[in-house]
């Protein structure tokens, strides 16, 4: 295992890592839910939250197949062992309007129930509490730009990041996943 890169803080250092999992068309649902789903076990997170978060890492993976381009990566960030943070990655770096549509005032928008599509934004916002982004990146395989869509796990302690721990960091103690 290379050296472990820490980030310094007011308090001290704080180890900060990555699982990156690169998969396939086809299979990218799958292979995030059983990530999340699996690392958020390993971590005695109640049932309700891991089962939360697995649908809101399901519904970016989607959104990633049906409107993005490869490749595709789900990336989970650790900050001292803990998974806080789940990025979903394509590889177009085109953020078009799911920015706005994360920082909707809640009370200002109005789901349709009845529609086929157009509420997996608004469903990953409502299971993590408003802690959610998309922003440009690149990607951890090919280094290429890229668009992430991404939000705060529920962690044992119960608090949540507001913004990703920094890539840049969290790249040099990355493990990808096969």
């Amino acid at each position: 295992m290379p050296a472990v890169p820490r980030q310094r803080t007011a308090e001290g250092y704080v180890d900060v890592g990555m699982l990156v999992a690169a998969p396939s068309p086809g299979s990218l649902v799958g292979r995030a839910r059983t990530l999340v789903r699996g690392v958020l076990q390993e971590r005695d997170i109640p049932e309700e939250e891991v089962a939360d978060a697995e649908l809101a890492v399901a519904e970016l993976a989607v959104n990633a197949e049906r409107y993005g381009r490869l490749p595709y990566e789900v990336r989970i960030f650790e900050v001292a062992g803990v998974p806080v943070w789940c990025e979903v990655v394509d590889g177009d770096p085109d953020l078009c309007w799911i920015p706005a549509m994360l920082d909707r005032d809640p009370a200002l928008t109005v789901a349709d129930l009845f529609a086929e599509s157009g509420r997996g934004l608004l469903l990953v916002r409502a299971l993590s509490e408003g802690y959610c982004r998309a922003y440009r990146t690149t990607t951890f395989t090919t280094a290429a730009p890229a668009k992430t869509v991404a939000f705060a796990l529920p962690t044992p302690s119960g608090t949540r990041l507001t913004y990703p721990p920094l890539f840049d960091l969290a790249q040099h103690r990355a493990r990808l996943l096969r």
